[in-house]
C-alpha cells in the first residue's frame, strides 16, 4: 500500500487510516506530522488538531460533527467523543459550472438492449406478475411455481438436492467415524446448472409480492399502484399480470391511472384479473396462466438491437457501508454518473438521510431554482416526520456502519453523496416518481437497501450500481443489480455476491477515473446481457415498497 493515510480535502482536520495503526506510530501529512494517541484501525479516522469540546470535525470538505469532548491531535474519533452535526442549507445564490469528463470514444459506444414501442430501452426481457394487494400472495405463489418449473425459469434445485441427499446418507449410514465425516460433506455446487427454457428470447417472469395494498394509509396504498406502474411501465418488462381482489384500497383505476402519468398512450400488454368477479379462484388462475402463457409468447418475439449508452438509466446505491465507501466504490460510480450525463443518459441518487450535511452542494449544482427549492423542501419534510415519532436522521449510520469507521450520519453522508459524481442536478423526484429528465436525478427514498433499489427500478432504472463495503446481497426481480465492493478483503471473502472489486483505487493501484472507465465498460456487458450478475444468478429477487413512515 503505498499510503498509510488519507486526507480528502484541504480543509479537514481528520486523517483516515488506510491499513491498521498502532498508538505511537508517527504519522506525516500535508501540514506537518503527529503522534498517534492512540490505535486506529483501517477505515477509522483520527484528529490532526486539539479539539476543544464543541469543536467542529471536518471531512470532505464539510462539517460532520462536534466534538462530544476534548480530543487530541492524533486520537481516534469515536460514538464516545464525536455527536452528528450537519451545517445548514439554503437557496443557491450562484449558478453552478461543470465541466464534464471526456467521453469522446463513448460516443460510438452501444449496447444490446430490448426497444420498447414508448422510446425507452431495456437490458432485460421480463413478464411480470403483481398482485395489487397482500391477499393475491398465494395466488402469486401458486402462478410462480407453475410458470418457473415448467417454463425452466426455476433456479437450479441444488439446496433440495442437498438436503436429500443428506436424508439419504443418514438413512444409510454406518457406524464408522468416515460413514459420519460423509453425512455433512456438501459437494460444492456454484448454482451453475442450467434450465432447458421454452421462451429463449424471454429472460425471465417476475413475481412480485407484497404486503400493502390495503389496511394503511390511502397515501402508502396509493403510492404502491405508482410504484407498481413504474415496474410495469420499465423497459425490462415487455407486459404484466396484475391479480386484484376487488375491494382494497390500490384499486385498478389507481393502477391506470399511474400508468398514463407515466406514458399517456400506454399500450403495453396488461393482464388485470379481479378475484371477486372471477367466481372462483379455479378460473381466475386459469385464466391468468392462460392469458400469460400467450403474452410470453408475444415477449419472445423480441430482439436486441444496438441502442446507445444515451438510453441506459443507472441506479447508484450504497448498502453495508464502510470507512472506504467514500474514497474508493463510492466517487468511481460518481464517475460513472459524470461519463452517463456527459452522454445524454441518467443516473438516480436517491438515500436523503444519507444525503444530511451535504445538502447545500447538491442545491448548489441544482440547474434552476425550481429543482433546488423541490430538494430543499422534500428534505425538510422527510426530517420533519423523523422528528414527529422522536427520530432523526442522526440515527441512520447501522452498527456495522460505525464499526468500520462511519461514526455519525453527516460523514456517512459525506461519502455517500459522491456517488451522484459532479454533474447538475437536472430533476428531483418524489416517491414513487418516474425519471425522465437527462442528467443526474434526486430521488427522495429511505437509507434502506431493499427499499431504495425498489424505488429507483420503479423510477426507470435499467442497472442499478450497489457499492457495499461489508457485504450485501440485495438484488431486484427486474433490473440486474452491480454488486461493487469497497475493498479486496471483501471481495475475496464474499466473492459469490461481488461483481467488481474497488479495492485497488484503496492501494493506488488504480485511479477512481480508471475505476470508473472500468465499470461503465462492464455494465455495457450486463445491459447487452452478455454478463449475469451474481444477484441474477443467485436469483436475489428482493421487493419492498417503501411505506411512507420513517425509514432511515
Amino acid at each position: 500500500m503505498r499510503n498509510t493515510v488519507l486526507k480528502l480535502d484541504s480543509r479537514d482536520n481528520v486523517l483516515i487510516a488506510l491499513r491498521d495503526l498502532r498508538k505511537g506510530d508517527q504519522i506525516a501529512f500535508s501540514n506537518g506530522s503527529l503522534s498517534l494517541a492512540s490505535d486506529v484501525p483501517a477505515k477509522h479516522k483520527f484528529a490532526t488538531e486539539n479539539l476543544a469540546p464543541g469543536g467542529n470535525v471536518i471531512m470532505y470538505g464539510v462539517l460532520v460533527g462536534k466534538a462530544r469532548e476534548s480530543i487530541a491531535a492524533g486520537q481516534i474519533l469515536t460514538t464516545r467523543n464525536l455527536a452528528h452535526e450537519a451545517a445548514p442549507f439554503h437557496e443557491s445564490s450562484h449558478a453552478y459550472a461543470w465541466t464534464p469528463p471526456d467521453v469522446g470514444p463513448w460516443w460510438s459506444k452501444t449496447f444490446l438492449g430490448y426497444p420498447r414501442k414508448d422510446g425507452q430501452v431495456g437490458t432485460r426481457n421480463y413478464w411480470l406478475v403483481a398482485p395489487l394487494v397482500f391477499c393475491e400472495n398465494r395466488n402469486i405463489g401458486v402462478m410462480k411455481r407453475a410458470f418457473e418449473e415448467e417454463l425452466g425459469f426455476a433456479p437450479p434445485p441444488v439446496y433440495r438436492r442437498q438436503l436429500a441427499d443428506l436424508v439419504r446418507r443418514y438413512r444409510n449410514r454406518g457406524s464408522s467415524d468416515q460413514d459420519e465425516k460423509d453425512l455433512f460433506a456438501i459437494e460444492a455446487n456454484p448454482l451453475t446448472s442450467k434450465s432447458n427454457k421454452v421462451f429463449e428470447n424471454v429472460d425471465g417472469i417476475k413475481f412480485l409480492m407484497h404486503e400493502g395494498g390495503c389496511g394503511g394509509t390511502r397515501e402508502d396504498s396509493d403510492n404502491l399502484c405508482g410504484l407498481i406502474a413504474g415496474y410495469i411501465h420499465h423497459p425490462n418488462v415487455a407486459g404484466a399480470t396484475v391479480l386484484s381482489l376487488g375491494c382494497q384500497h390500490s384499486q385498478t383505476a389507481i393502477l391506470r391511472d399511474q400508468l398514463k402519468r407515466r406514458d399517456p398512450l400506454f399500450n403495453k400488454p396488461l393482464l388485470v384479473l379481479e378475484q371477486q368477479q372471477s367466481g372462483s379462484e379455479f378460473n381466475m388462475l386459469s385464466k391468468a396462466i392462460e392469458q400469460t402463457f400467450l403474452g410470453l409468447t408475444e415477449a419472445n418475439k423480441s430482439a436486441r438491437v444496438p441502442a446507445g449508452i444515451a438510453d441506459l438509466c443507472i441506479g447508484l446505491k450504497c448498502g453495508g457501508s464502510d470507512g472506504f465507501s467514500g474514497i474508493s466504490a463510492n466517487p468511481a460510480i460518481g464517475y460513472v454518473s459524470d461519463m452517463l450525463a456527459a452522454l445524454g443518459g441518467r443516473s438516480i441518487l436517491s438515500e436523503f438521510p444519507e444525503l444530511c450535511g451535504v445538502e447545500q452542494g447538491l442545491i448548489d449544482r441544482s440547474i434552476n431554482k425550481e429543482v433546488g427549492d423541490r430538494f430543499i423542501q422534500l428534505m425538510r419534510d422527510y426530517a420533519a416526520r423523523a422528528r414527529a415519532v422522536r427520530s432523526g436522521f442522526d440515527m441512520n449510520p447501522s452498527p456495522g456502519n460505525i464499526r468500520d469507521g462511519l461514526i455519525t450520519d453527516a460523514m456517512k453522508s459525506a461519502g455517500a453523496a459522491r456517488k451522484g459524481g459532479t454533474s447538475p442536478v437536472t430533476a428531483v423526484l418524489d416517491y414513487p416518481e418516474y425519471s425522465t429528465r437527462p442528467g443526474l436525478n434526486l430521488q427522495c427514498t429511505p437509507g434502506n437497501d431493499v427499499e431504495c433499489v425498489t424505488a429507483q427500478v420503479g423510477a426507470g432504472a435499467s442497472i442499478v450500481l450497489f457499492t457495499t463495503g461489508l457485504g450485501t446481497p440485495t438484488g431486484n426481480p427486474i433490473a440486474p443489480v452491480v454488486k461493487i465492493s469497497t475493498n479486496s478483503e471483501l471481495a475475496k471473502r464474499m466473492e459469490d455476491i461481488i461483481d467488481i472489486d474497488t479495492g485497488p483505487i484503496v492501494t493506488g493501484e488504480q485511479t477512481q477515473e480508471e475505476m470508473g472507465t472500468a465499470i461503465l465498460e462492464r455494465v455495457i456487458e450486463i445491459a447487452s446481457g452478455k454478463v449475469r450478475t451474481k444477484a441474477e444468478l443467485l436469483n436475489q429477487d428482493d421487493f419492498i415498497p417503501w411505506k411512507r413512515g420513517v425509514s432511515l
